[in-house]
Formats: C-alpha cells, sequence, structure tokens
C-alpha cells in the first residue's frame, strides 16, 4: 500500500463515521476521553489521589499519549493541515491534549484535563445520528440569521430593566434593599429572566404591584427569542447533512449520499 492509500485510509478511519472501522476508532476515542474525565475527577478526592496517586497518573499519561498520536494523524492524513488545526475541533483537540504536558512544569495545570469532555462533540458523528448533526446545523444557521433581531429584543430588556430598576429604587427605601440604581437593576433583571433569588424583595404595596408586573414580562418575554428561532427555522429550507464524509482536502462537510467529490473543491471522497 502506497504512501497515498494509506493517507486515505488513515482519514478514512480517522474522520469518518460510517465505515465500520471509523466506527469502532470513534467508540474507541470516546470511551478514552470518558476514562480521562474520570480519572481526573477521581484525582481530585484527596483519600484516592493519596492512595492510587501513582497508577491515575500512568493512566493519565497513557491516555495523553493515545491522545498525541491522534493528534498528529490527524495532521497528516489530511492535505491542508492548517484547516484542522486551526478549526472548532482541532484547538479543542490540541488543548485537551496539552495540560498534562503543561503540568510537568506547573504543577496543579493537570486539571485541565477535564476539557476534555469537550471533546465528546464527537458523539453525534460517532452514533451516526447524521439527521440530528444536520438539524444542529440548520438551528446554528437560524441561530445565525435571527442574531440582529435577537441583539434589538435583548437591547430593548436592558432598557426595560434600566427603566424598572430606577423605579423600584424610588419607590423602595434601603431597607428591602434597594440601597443603589445599580443594585436595584439587578433585582429587576433577576426578577425579569424568573430566576427570583430572594435577595432583595420589595415591601411596600407599590413595589409589590410593579413587581408583579415585571414577572408577568418576564414570562412574556421568554418567548420571544424562542419565537424569532423558530420562525427563522421554518422559513428557510436547510440542506440537512446525510451522511459524515469529511473531505481530506479541505475538511468541508456537509454532502450529499453517495457524494463522490467535495462540492467545495473538488477532492475525490471515496476511492475509485
Amino acid at each position: 500500500m502506497n504512501y497515498k492509500k494509506l493517507k486515505h485510509r488513515v482519514h478514512e478511519i480517522i474522520y469518518e463515521a460510517d465505515t465500520p472501522a471509523g466506527k469502532i476508532f470513534d467508540v474507541v476515542l470516546l470511551i478514552l476521553i470518558l476514562s480521562s474525565v474520570v480519572l481526573v475527577a477521581l484525582e481530585s478526592v484527596d483519600w484516592i489521589d493519596a492512595q492510587y496517586h501513582q497508577q491515575l497518573n500512568w493512566a493519565e499519561w497513557a491516555i495523553t499519549i493515545l491522545f498525541t498520536l491522534e493528534y498528529i494523524l490527524r495532521i497528516l492524513s489530511v492535505n491542508q493541515p492548517s484547516k484542522y488545526i486551526f478549526s472548532t475541533y482541532g484547538i479543542i483537540d490540541f488543548i485537551s491534549t496539552v495540560p498534562k504536558y503543561i503540568s510537568i512544569f506547573f504543577v496543579g495545570t493537570q486539571s485541565l484535563l477535564a476539557l476534555r469532555a469537550l471533546r465528546l462533540l464527537r458523539v453525534f458523528r460517532i452514533l451516526k445520528l447524521t439527521r440530528f448533526v444536520g438539524e444542529s446545523n440548520s438551528l446554528v444557521k437560524a441561530l445565525n440569521r435571527s442574531k440582529n433581531k435577537i441583539l434589538v429584543f435583548m437591547f430593548s430588556v436592558v432598557v426595560l430593566c434600566i427603566i424598572f430598576g430606577t423605579i423600584m429604587y424610588m419607590v423602595e427605601d434601603d431597607e428591602s434593599g434597594f440601597t443603589s440604581i445599580p443594585k436595584s437593576i439587578y433585582w429587576c433583571i433577576v426578577t425579569l429572566t424568573t430566576v427570583g433569588y430572594g435577595d432583595i424583595a420589595p415591601a411596600s404595596p407599590l413595589g409589590q404591584f410593579i413587581a408583579s408586573i415585571i414577572m408577568i414580562l418576564g414570562y412574556g418575554i421568554i418567548a420571544v427569542p424562542t419565537g424569532i428561532v423558530s420562525a427563522e427555522f421554518t422559513s428557510q429550507a436547510f440542506n440537512i447533512d446525510q451522511n459524515t464524509q469529511v473531505c481530506p482536502n479541505c475538511l468541508t462537510t456537509q454532502h450529499k449520499d453517495k457524494a463522490k467529490y467535495c462540492h467545495q473543491c473538488g477532492e475525490i471522497l471515496n476511492d475509485v
């Protein structure tokens, strides 16, 4: 097997979840990620760390080395390594690998290994839940298309909180906890978002009446961003990903079923 075919085979196993070998690889990867997170969690327990520190440390190093080899293979198996290195998954993979090496020089940074849990985002590809991958991409697009409307809405909410917070400062006295306008605005934000910590509460009838209006507004406000995104989601015709094929040249996804060439750069996706 020449280098080109070997590179293509490695890419198929590492990046694809459509093949049996690729699925096995990703499932093993998930198990390693979960094991690593569990090891970090156990190491944070004093009595476990005191009794099994050496074993935990060697296990973490073994997993780190495996992740390092995987990261290198991901770089070598694509035509444009920088595309992967600076992609979201590439950055996550790098961040999840380096903490153990950094811990050699800076004690305590090994706890950052818990960042490996971010790699569990690959679960959609691993379980071949392609329909859900496509739907998640559609949701991201809907959020992006409606971001201006949401920003205007959020700005309006901030203005309301400033107005109502100022009113409550004027209505209530210091004994109720409304000692300043910023603190009153804080109370308004907490109340309007229906969180309600209860650390500050109006005591006067007028203040309680205004608080009731704010609470009712809070329930109505919850539905607004949901409606904006839902309207954008249903009004757009989205192309749902049909598979998990990743172009070995430009790492583009969202290819149609049985596609032989990348719709972005024209690179061959499958062996011909």
